[in-house]
């Protein structure tokens, strides 16, 4: 009797196989139609920002289980990231080498029907982008622990791309190494940030041995594929890639440990109805001059999510500011209080308006 019931549940999950790989491919070939169709138009774009973000959206809110709407957005999204390489196989920029939380990020924003190019630093990424050598970038611009990554924010202070997306990623990171345990290790490798967010675990299980700040958690990993004595913070995929031991795992000392991506291009992106502006802007050098050019935010009713600060490499003691608020550009609110403010500014510069992080 069990084993009739069984066979029953299978050839019924045969038949659901069938139907999901015909509606897959019936995707496809409206994902095909569409890229004729734009073909015909000059400058069309085949990648929005605004349409893959609706499309999640209403994955996860019609989602009644039994998988988690984040999973079920996961596999939507890979279906996306296949019938959209029918229109146009993407090339997108991260900060390598392969097996960061950057290239993890940009797999997460994309899907896997991408091609990500590895660079080994920020400007690189930008360049690449801005040159239309490849498509999107991404870059790391802040952790839940340690704060910004400098290095972004800096950057966009004189780049014309735009931003076109956020990617949230929770980060576990990981002892890798050659080493049957840790009593062999005496260096440790990885980037600042890592090593910072495992600042308390390395006190605790690797006292007094070296600490070694370089590029990426993955350069970290790939130096440690030849160094018996050392280990690397990085990912598990990172472990698979460099053939590494997991020495110890989730090794983070804040268990939701988050990092922040920005997605940057070229172009402009419509409203998706949930979404983010990020400003970078100016004061004149007298009291109370951030204090004026926040004011326009709270008369039009437009709530800041984030704002730091940086130096403007144009003047002793001249600092820029980098605002995010909540909304598009393009909602009148929004657009009032960007009026108001441009004429307070010292400068005022509109980095992009992007759908807020999915998951």
């Amino acid at each position: 009797m069990g084993e009739d019931k069984l066979k029953a549940i299978r050839d019924r999950i045969d038949g659901l196989d069938e139907q999901i790989q015909a509606l897959i491919n019936a995707r496809a070939l409206c994902a095909k139609e569409v890229a004729e169709l734009k073909n015909g138009i000059p400058a069309a774009s085949f990648y929005r920002p605004e349409r893959e973000a609706e499309v999640l959206r209403k994955v996860i809110a019609r989602n009644q289980g039994p998988l988690s709407g984040e999973e079920m957005a996961r596999l939507f999204r890979e279906i996306m990231s296949a019938c959209l390489a029918l229109e146009q196989p993407m090339r997108v920029a991260y900060l390598g080498p392969e097996g960061t939380f950057t290239q993890a990020a940009a797999l997460k924003h994309f899907g896997h029907a991408v091609a990500t190019v590895a660079h080994a630093a920020i400007d690189e990424v930008f360049r690449d982008v801005e040159a239309a050598a490849c498509h999107y970038g991404v870059v790391p611009v802040e952790n839940s622990t340690e704060g910004v990554v400098s290095h972004t924010l800096d950057r966009f202070l004189n780049s014309p791309l735009k931003i076109v997306g956020e990617v949230e990623l929770r980060v576990h990171h990981n002892l890798l190494g050659k080493a049957e345990d840790m009593a062999a290790v005496r260096r440790v490798y990885a980037h600042q940030q890592a090593l910072a967010q495992c600042r308390e675990w390395l006190d605790e299980h690797l006292a007094g041995v070296e600490r070694v700040a370089v590029s990426s958690n993955a350069e970290a990993a790939r130096r440690v594929a030849g160094e018996v004595d050392a280990a690397a913070i990085a990912s598990r995929e990172a472990a698979d890639i460099y053939q590494l031991r997991v020495l110890a795992g989730n090794i983070e000392d804040e268990p939701d440990n988050t990092t922040r991506f920005l997605v940057i291009g070229r172009e402009v992106v419509a409203p998706s109805g949930r979404d983010k502006t990020s400003l970078l802007i100016s004061a004149p050098n007298r009291p109370g001059a951030l204090f004026d050019l926040l004011a326009p935010l709270a008369e039009h009713g437009i709530s800041m999510t984030r704002i730091e600060s940086r130096p403007s490499r144009r003047g002793m003691w001249e600092y820029v500011f980098f605002v995010d608020i909540e909304g598009h550009g393009a909602d009148p609110k929004v657009a009032q209080a960007l009026e108001a403010l441009a004429g307070m500014a010292a400068m005022l510069k509109v980095l992009g308006s992007y759908p807020r992080a999915i998951l």
